[in-house]
């Protein structure tokens, strides 16, 4: 939604013509553009030397953002219009929402002299030119408001619309204290309370930020803008509610194709998607292809467990929207397609990949990193599991010794026996008592020294052996023990030609695994050996 658009009292008598044009600015307040520019457009028809209506005509152009339009628009008016001030108004307006300031500056000069910054209406409509500008010179806006406000002591708009110039400062408590000012003069003005409303929004009081849209509705029951901010509330919280509000803002507003999207959106979330699959598909009939639509589409078909259909319109929706406008659940949701269809896996996971790409919560990007790593480990991709465990583990307080672990064997699978020597170190630095870090750190090392050339997996089993001692009651120390004994015994045997130290580990060995033929075998061939060197 557009932000409000202040609309100023026209001053003097009201002829019939002059209470159309009050009743095309009424749309405005209610960001009813199309139904301003209907009323005001018949107001010039009969009218064309009216300039309050030309002007207000602009407003909507400015609004809309159709500015060459405007500009268009306004080069149809007749001399005695073009020869106003709110005319010259008007078209600097609109130059300069097109960026173009210096050519502006001089209309909004030449107005203000002609009325001697004495006529409010021309001082508020250059101060409304420069806060509704991207790069307005809110300050000066200010200063002119002032003058008005001394003109027209009672009309709280040119409150409001200094309440205005401070929100685009970026100024909340001076905006707050100047939409108050409004209501002070004015206590059941809605547009003060609707904006008050959204000062809340942007702090997220939520308690607050409803108990002004509603004032703004007590004030005035038509008042769109209120609607759709009670709308878009409920619709994170309450499905039934915020359709309830959609369809008072719906019979309030100027039908849009947007309008009609965002009911398809209440369908879907209120769990109709029948009703979702047919308004779209009725939209896309009669309306330019909009992406969402697909999206809408494939998500109601996926909840009637058509997951075929719905890879179909997602696919759509992924080659019709812009990367911009996707969020993470559009990847979540491909990825889950993909991988419940066979031969796609590969698939799931790049779609996963880019939605956590998009997550911004770490608590949830680490879920998500989990998640990754669970289904790689599903496709025995393991240099994947590594990847995502590695980035679960990185930097998250919740991660356990088993993240670190389950990182570490990734690596290990994976080949990877470089980084599964630096994970598994790091385990042995936070678990020194554990027997786990030293076994896989020293099967890291055999792996990478494969001949025990360089005997790297010497002090990683020498040290395990150490941590475990005499605790041989469990069989994963056993086991390790056993293996580590047999593969210093053979470093022994096979790189530093130390027999005597090699039968002392195979002995060592038969402690713990008594009936162990191989280091029985081994222990009698290096003995005879020994004992042949011995006869040399």
């Amino acid at each position: 939604m557009k932000s409000i658009l202040v609309t100023l009292l026209v001053t003097g008598s009201l002829s019939i013509a002059a209470q159309t044009v009050d009743e095309g600015r009424t749309f405005i307040g209610y960001e009813r553009y199309q139904s301003a520019a209907n009323t005001l457009h018949q107001v010039i028809s009969k009218e064309p030397g009216n300039g309050d209506a030309w002007y207000w005509l602009t407003q909507t152009y400015a609004q809309t953002n159709n500015l060459a339009k405007g500009i268009d628009s306004l080069k149809k008016a007749g001399a005695d219009v073009q020869g106003q001030p709110l005319y010259k108004v008007a078209l600097g307006q609109l130059l300069l929402a097109e960026g173009k300031a210096v050519e502006a500056q001089p209309y909004f000069d030449a107005a203000l002299i002609e009325t001697k910054e004495k006529n409010a209406t021309v001082l508020a409509a250059v101060a409304r030119a420069y806060i509704d500008s991207k790069s307005g010179n809110y300050a000066a806006a200010i200063e002119l408001l002032e003058k008005a406000k001394k003109r027209d002591k009672r009309n709280e708009e040119y409150d409001i619309l200094i309440g205005n110039a401070y929100r685009r400062m970026g100024k909340g408590s001076e905006a707050f204290q100047a939409y108050r000012e409004a209501l002070n003069k004015n206590e059941r003005s809605a547009a003060a309370n609707y904006l008050l409303g959204l000062i809340f929004v942007t702090q997220k009081n939520a308690d607050m930020y409803l108990e002004y849209f509603n004032k703004a509705l007590a004030a005035d029951p038509n008042y769109a803008p209120a609607l759709y901010q009670l709308y878009n509330h409920y619709f994170y919280v309450d499905a039934t509610k915020s359709m309830d509000y959609f369809k008072q803002f719906q019979a309030k507003a100027d039908a849009t194709p947007q309008i009609a999207v965002w009911y398809t959106d209440l369908l879907y979330l209120n769990k109709q998607y029948d009703e979702a699959i047919a308004n779209a598909q009725k939209l896309l009939q009669q309306q330019e292809k909009e992406p969402r639509l697909y999206k809408l589409l494939a998500y109601s078909y996926a909840e009637k467990k058509d997951s075929t259909v719905a890879m179909t319109y997602m696919q759509q929706y992924f080659a019709s929207e812009a990367d911009s406008n996707m969020v993470m659940k559009d990847f979540e949701t491909m990825a889950r397609f993909y991988s419940s269809t066979p031969g796609k896996e590969d698939s799931a996971l790049v779609y996963l990949e880019k939605a956590v790409a998009l997550e911004k919560d770490s608590v949830a990007r680490y879920a998500a990193y989990k998640k990754l790593a669970a289904a790689a480990l599903e496709q025995k991709n393991y240099a994947q599991q590594s990847k995502w465990m590695g980035l679960y583990y990185t930097g998250n307080d919740k991660a356990t010794n088993l993240d670190l672990f389950n990182w570490g064997l990734a690596n290990i699978r994976s080949g990877d026996f470089e980084m599964a020597d630096s994970v598994f170190g790091m385990y042995v630095g936070k678990y020194p008592e554990q027997g786990f870090g030293y076994y896989w750190q020293a099967r890291a090392n055999a792996a990478i020294d494969s001949t025990m050339a360089q005997g790297l997996a010497i002090p990683h089993y020498q040290k395990l052996v150490e941590v475990i001692g005499d605790k041989t009651d469990d069989q994963n120390n056993k086991k390790w023990l056993i293996e580590a004994y047999g593969y210093l015994a053979a470093y022994e045997t096979n790189t530093q030609k130390d027999y005597a130290e090699a039968v002392d580990y195979f002995e060592k060995l038969l402690k713990v695994d008594p009936e162990n033929a191989d280091a029985k075998k081994y222990i009698t061939v290096l003995e005879k050996r020994m004992q042949n060197n011995d006869g040399k």
